[in-house]
């Protein structure tokens, strides 16, 4: 499960597949809270929202985009929130989580970690063979994250396992 964190929008995505091969589609779209709304109401929302995708379809990792520090403190802080908020539902159904930054996705998917959404978005598209790219962009980053575990974090959870497996056996 894909999860671009957002307080207002946060990109849900739910792909399969396995390294080397085509990725599915198998669901997309938004958790969405209103500005309007008290913020400890907004993160309720969110909680809710992102429980009933983890609850619908089980996903075996949650990837979240990590938070990088951007210009605007207030904001920062609100996705901050947002992918605390998923990490949590991971934990709380014993899930791994796995943080790719917004430069690893784009690269991933583009070949370019300096892709602008747009570009993300025509590729998210390409990949999984969609005639139009997902939308909002919030929901194409969140597949972009879900590619990028499946094709990168997949690959190196194998690696990390095999590396602590060989040091098992060597202590043994």
């Amino acid at each position: 499960m894909g999860v671009d964190p957002g307080l207002t929008r946060c990109g849900v995505a739910i792909v399969e597949g396995r390294p080397g091969a085509r990725p599915g589609l198998v669901a997309v779209g938004v958790v969405r809270t209103s500005p309007d709304m008290p913020h400890e109401y907004r993160l309720l929302r969110l909680e809710e929202g992102l429980t009933g995708w983890y609850d619908a379809y089980h996903p075996e990792t949650l990837a979240i985009e990590r938070v990088f520090a951007q210009h605007n403190l207030h904001s920062v802080t609100g996705i901050a929130q947002a992918a605390g908020i998923a990490m949590l539902i991971g934990a709380r159904h014993d899930t791994p989580v796995a943080l790719h930054t917004p430069s690893e996705a784009k690269a991933t998917i583009t070949g370019s970690g300096r892709a602008d959404k747009k570009q993300v978005a025509t590729m998210v598209a390409r990949i999984l063979g969609l005639a139009t790219p997902p939308r909002p962009a919030d929901a194409a980053d969140a597949v972009a994250l879900a590619i990028t575990h499946l094709w990168r974090g997949g690959v190196q959870a194998r690696y990390t396992e095999a590396a602590a497996a060989a040091a098992r056996r060597r202590a043994s």
